[in-house]
């Protein structure tokens, strides 16, 4: 499998994804102003969408947006329980996880790293996401991990969105449990070894 990512962005959950679930990958930057690949491909070739991540399959088939990709990922390694087994209650409410990161959280830092937003725009996003963020905080409130003792691929997902707080200016230590998720989800092996290719990437 191949995930095309650019270092830094929302690609990191399913790279952590990869690394966690110990399946042989590769990875190919992605210039998403350009939209040429590392080995100077059109990306927009392979993925009209334009945006990563996308993962191509050993099939030949390319898979788009996160939260299906890293479903796909737990999916291929049942034995690292990156995910709950498809059709039990478990897998809706990381279902439910990967959503809302992706819809309350991710999608409301998308005005910071946008130059035509404007302040007006930047401080509802910024009201809104501290809410989300408190919500957050009570929910782990008791157990290390969204979806209680397992690390799952939404933690992946979370700790990549909760990674982009420093650059909005939003401090996670007003939330005391937020802010010990991030170091111990940091602490991981496989998170440790995506940051630093993409580090070095």
């Amino acid at each position: 499998m191949k995930l095309y990512l650019k270092p830094g962005a929302c690609s990191l959950s399913p790279h952590i994804a990869l690394e966690e679930s110990g399946l042989p990958y590769e990875t190919e930057v992605v210039d998403l102003k350009t939209k040429i690949t590392a080995s100077g491909a059109d990306f927009t070739k392979s993925n009209p969408k334009g945006y990563v991540p996308a993962l191509l399959l050993d099939s030949g088939e390319l898979l788009t947006e996160g939260a299906a990709i890293v479903q796909y990922i737990a999916d291929q390694a049942p034995a690292k329980k990156l995910a709950p087994a498809n059709g039990t209650i478990e897998r809706y409410r990381l279902q439910s996880w990967l959503n809302f990161i992706g819809t309350e959280l991710h999608k409301s830092c998308s005005p910071f790293f946008n130059p035509a937003s404007g302040k007006e725009w930047k401080e509802i996003a910024s009201a809104n996401l501290e809410r989300r963020l408190a919500y957050v905080n009570a929910q782990l409130e008791g157990k290390p991990y969204l979806m209680g003792e397992d690390f799952s691929v939404a933690d992946g997902y979370l700790f990549t969105v909760l990674g982009w707080m420093k650059f909005i200016k939003i401090d996670l230590a007003k939330w005391p449990n937020l802010a010990a998720y991030v170091d111990r989800v940091a602490a991981r092996p496989a998170v440790q070894a995506a940051l630093k290719a993409e580090q070095g990437a």
